[in-house]
């Protein structure tokens, strides 16, 4: 499963996932920078994306247009890239299950 950060999520995050969830980007560093929603929501679905937000709007969309992609919604304050990190690493299993297994459009992750 690759991810895909929201720009409201640091770059700098992307190596230290590439272990857990290989091939993981962020949407600048897909040349997506002030990309729109619907940008973000075409571009994870061509390429295999799974999108990590902080934004409600990426949940609205999984219910309007359904999988894929698949969003993974970080229902927490902004934290420093490390809280952030360890919430996705000790969730990775939840999330696999959710988004592989029950085929979840978007899962919450708190």
């Amino acid at each position: 499963m690759k991810l895909l950060l929201d720009e409201n999520l640091s770059r700098r995050l992307v190596p230290f996932l590439q272990q857990d969830f290989p091939a993981s980007s962020q949407v600048v560093l897909e040349g997506l920078e002030s990309g729109s929603d619907t940008d973000v929501w075409n571009h994870a679905k061509k390429y295999g994306f799974v999108i990590v937000t902080r934004d409600a709007d990426f949940q609205e969309l999984s219910l309007v247009w359904g999988p894929p992609p698949q969003v993974i919604w970080l229902k927490t304050k902004n934290l420093s890239r490390a809280a952030t990190l360890n919430i996705l690493l000790d969730n990775k299993q939840q999330i696999q299950d959710s988004l592989l297994i029950h085929e979840m459009a978007c899962v919450e992750v708190s």
